[in-house]
């Protein structure tokens, strides 16, 4: 089968097609020919030596990608069978595998896709969809008329995360650029700010939940809005020792988490888009022979919700 590996950290020419083997599956696994694969910022840490890089760097080949969505060929669970359309966020933190024809996936990290959304919207429906909801749900545990703030709204995690936000009741804010501000809205935002045009800490307050996806000094400013008793999450860069503790001293309780597989949430996001609820965006599509394109594209930070690589038709 065709496989993108990498051959070493560093640039984007260090993805290359290849020739590997089909993977074999062991008990409780399936086969799954893989029809579209997503790219995420992690994606591109990882190819460069950062991200989950440390997790795998001593395997061979090294195939990254987690997020997949395709048809079962074989199977060893009884959760799945031969034929089923499936999707999931793969092995991660560890090894996924993702950028092949073929995945070995365990059955208990997927989801089958619901019959009224394309394989590519499935594929988009997976790691950022699963970071807004364990962070929103899983740990914030935001409720009906919370005040949520939600950074880069119209990007991967931030575009889902309006919509989880809005489904639960809450009043939702999210930044972004101008030229985004009606996405954001159509979301389900109750209010945009553009990030440019003035500080936020300048125009929001009483927030009870802040969700930041960019990282450095947007932490510490997130801390300002907050009242005594929320909570601020962040994805990218996490909150040093200095941050905890200026976070403890204004009664808020800020960490860190990091994105695990789960086939219960991602059961519960396949519920979500089945019944509407859960729309994914895809912004751009990318055959597989130019991955590598993918890459760059998604480095510019620009992308509006989700990138999305086709394996096959």
């Amino acid at each position: 089968m065709k496989a993108i590996i990498l051959k070493e950290p560093g640039a984007v020419e260090n993805l290359i097609v290849s020739e590997v083997p089909i993977p074999t599956i062991t008990e409780g696994e399936v086969l799954i020919q893989t029809k579209s694969i997503s790219i995420n910022p992690v994606d591109i840490k990882t190819r460069k030596g950062n991200g989950t890089y440390g997790k795998i760097k001593d395997e061979s080949p090294i195939i990254l990608g987690w997020d997949v969505s395709g048809v079962v060929v074989e199977s060893k669970s009884e959760l799945f069978k031969k034929g089923d359309e499936v999707f999931g966020m793969v092995n991660f933190p560890g090894h996924g595998k993702a950028y092949a024809e073929y995945v070995a996936a365990p059955a208990s990290q997927l989801a089958l896709k619901p019959n009224n959304i394309s394989f590519d919207e499935a594929a988009a429906a997976t790691l950022t969809v699963l970071t807004a909801w364990q962070a929103l749900i899983t740990n914030a545990k935001i409720k009906a008329g919370d005040r949520v703030l939600i950074h880069a709204a119209s990007g991967g995690v931030g575009h889902f995360a309006v919509q989880i936000a809005k489904h639960f009741g809450a009043y939702v804010i999210g930044t972004s650029s101008a030229s985004n501000k009606d996405f954001v809205l159509s979301l389900g935002a109750d209010e945009h700010l553009d990030y440019k045009a003035q500080p936020f800490e300048d125009v929001v307050k009483d927030i009870d939940f802040v969700l930041d996806t960019i990282g450095g000094d947007n932490i510490d400013r997130s801390l300002e809005v907050i009242k005594p008793g929320g909570t601020l999450i962040s994805i990218p860069s996490g909150l040093n020792e200095q941050l905890v503790e200026k976070a403890k001293a204004k009664k808020v309780d800020g960490y860190f988490i990091m994105v695990h597989s789960s086939g219960e949430d991602m059961k519960t996001v396949a519920s979500l888009l089945e019944k509407g609820i859960l729309k994914a965006h895809v912004s751009k599509t990318f055959p597989f022979e130019k991955l590598a394109d993918a890459h760059v594209y998604v480095e510019t930070a620009r992308s509006v919700g989700k990138v999305i690589v086709k394996v096959s038709e």
